[in-house]
């Protein structure tokens, strides 16, 4: 499998869960941009079966190298980045885990409960990032049992690994190339913008600014229910360059705290 095949995999998974992605780079491809992937990213816990070490090895396999760390300390998440190391155009990664040991009792018996039901050698293989939920049909006041403690727990635990979303990078456009441009065109078509701590997140000062839609709503299989709940979004990220002339190619805790709220639960 080559590089290009793992991120068109993720590409048609994650446009078939969230059609206004797909919606949204048509609009931009007919436009006349052309759209270019400025990173994707994943969620997990920090179960060593299944935590970032796990999760990033087959970008490591396909010539990635890790970069920053972060701490999220309100979501209780840790995260780092990863590029590849001499191809500058493939997107970055950026892969995130939950610490469980903050939260309940409850919230780390479910976590260990459901990967105990999966045999060690879907953790090991390759199609783990492709597989999604690997631990059956969720329950659906588990889920809202772990949303009132984390956001982030509940999602996992529904959609299992997959990416959340991609990044549209604004420094590739054309026309749109500013993220109050893209901002608008977005919202002129009828998005829904995160405005959690602002429509744009970050600033020019800080190298990196970030905008994204709200998730799509869709409809889930619980075990007593269908009922929908929000799944993926898209993001937008404009880079600036650093004192050495290159554009800065890291993330901003805070910023990236606010982006996370994108599927946090909304009543459409």
């Amino acid at each position: 499998m080559t590089l290009d095949d793992v991120f068109n995999r993720l590409w048609i998974d994650y446009t078939n869960q969230n059609p206004s992605a797909r919606r949204i780079y048509e609009l931009f491809t007919n436009s006349g941009e052309k759209v270019l992937n400025d990173h994707i990213a994943f969620r997990t816990y920090d179960d060593p079966r299944i935590n970032i070490d796990v999760l990033s090895r087959i970008f490591i396999e396909h010539g990635y190298s890790a970069k920053g760390k972060y701490t999220f300390e309100d979501k209780h998440l840790f995260a780092r980045h990863f590029e590849h190391k001499t191809d500058k155009n493939a997107p970055r990664v950026f892969i995130s885990e939950l610490k469980t040991k903050d939260f309940s009792d409850f919230l780390q018996k479910t976590v260990k409960d459901i990967l105990d039901q999966v045999p060690l050698v879907k953790f090991k293989s390759d199609e783990l990032i492709f597989s999604g939920n690997i631990w059956g049909i969720p329950d659906y006041e588990t889920y809202i049992k772990l949303r009132n403690e984390s956001e982030y727990a509940a999602w996992v635990y529904v959609y299992g690994f997959r990416a959340n979303h991609f990044t549209v990078n604004i420094n590739a456009l054309k026309n749109l190339n500013t993220i109050e441009k893209v901002n608008e065109f977005l919202k002129s078509n009828g998005f829904l913008l995160n405005s959690s701590g602002g429509e744009i997140k970050g600033t020019k000062a800080e190298l990196l600014q970030q905008s994204s839609t709200l998730a799509d709503h869709v409809n889930v299989e619980f075990a007593d229910r269908i009922t929908s709940i929000p799944a993926c979004y898209y993001e937008f990220a404009q880079r600036y360059p650093d004192t050495d002339g290159s554009l800065y190619s890291g993330f901003i805790a805070k910023s990236a705290d606010k982006i996370f709220e994108s599927t946090d639960y909304y009543k459409k």
